[in-house]
């Protein structure tokens, strides 16, 4: 065979090996694609965490709150609305007063409107304080609720995990419906839902939201709205805020507690912070 198409048929086996190996790169860098994609997809996937490790990061937030927490005097408003939501029916402005770990106390300041707004809402504050005395009864934990995962959602600008809340047995202290858990902190920031049991007769159809927020340090409950149908009265509605809070740093064994707390506060500057209106 003549050199000239020796070197033609060399030159044409190189060119095909080098498309050969073009084309086995360029397959390869797809394949090598398409695995990163549905690696990060994998990844992304299951970057949430279980609803038991979710309830589990939550004790521990919880319990961590809990070591954080400081007496303090709470001064919240409360307004009762009937049918219409124009106008008010009532409102009610009640300075509580709480003592590490479990006690509570409530005095009612100012009533505008109607009585009933005394009586319904002292009703709820005496409930308040009975409840804190035996908060690990109501706990959003193991103990009393299962847990369901739900879906992912924006709170505030901040990312949670929604998670449905199952009850244990019926009691009127516990509740039915959803909890939005801050993904980074663990901590509650709205919990939604109706009573595991009825409340009274004289009561049906209530449904519970409670907002929670930061307060110099501890995350506590700063709002909430309760509606329900009452028999005579007919639909009801009681908004609560939190206007300001009054901290001290104050402490105090626990048999008295309560009474130093109360008696330090009238001769001793405590720090104050105003609570804005929660986002709706």
């Amino acid at each position: 065979m003549p050199q000239y198409w020796r070197s033609k048929i060399r030159e044409a086996g190189r060119s095909f090996s080098y498309l050969a190996a073009r084309q086995q790169t360029s397959w390869l860098l797809f394949l090598y694609l398409v695995f990163a994609m549905a690696t990060a997809s994998a990844q992304t996937g299951s970057s949430v965490p279980t609803a038991e490790t979710i309830v589990a990061s939550m004790a521990q937030a919880r319990a961590e709150n809990r070591a954080r927490l400081r007496p303090y005097i709470v001064t919240r408003e409360y307004k009762l609305y009937g049918k219409e939501r124009q106008a008010t029916k009532s409102e009610v402005v009640a300075d509580v007063s709480f003592v590490p770990p479990d006690s509570k106390e409530y005095t009612i300041q100012q009533i505008n409107g109607s009585g009933l707004g005394k009586m319904i809402i002292g009703r709820m504050l005496a409930k308040e304080a009975e409840v804190t005395k035996d908060y690990g009864a109501t706990d959003i934990s193991p103990d009393n609720y299962d847990f369901r995962f739900i879906r992912e959602e924006e709170v505030s600008g901040q990312r949670c995990y929604v998670l449905e809340l199952l009850p244990r047995r019926k009691d009127k202290n516990l509740l039915r419906g959803n909890i939005w858990v801050d993904a980074n902190t663990y901590l509650l920031r709205r919990t939604e839902g109706q009573p595991a049991k009825a409340p009274s007769w004289w009561v049906r159809d209530v449904r519970i939201a409670l907002r929670y927020g930061d307060v110099g340090g501890m995350w506590l409950q700063t709002a909430s709205e309760a509606t329900a149908h009452v028999r005579i009265l007919g639909p009801c509605t009681v908004v609560s805020r939190d206007v300001k809070y009054k901290i001290t740093e104050l402490v105090a064994d626990a048999s008295s507690a309560q009474t130093n707390f109360l008696e330090a506060t009238s001769g001793r500057s405590l720090r104050q912070r105003v609570i804005p209106r929660p986002a709706k």
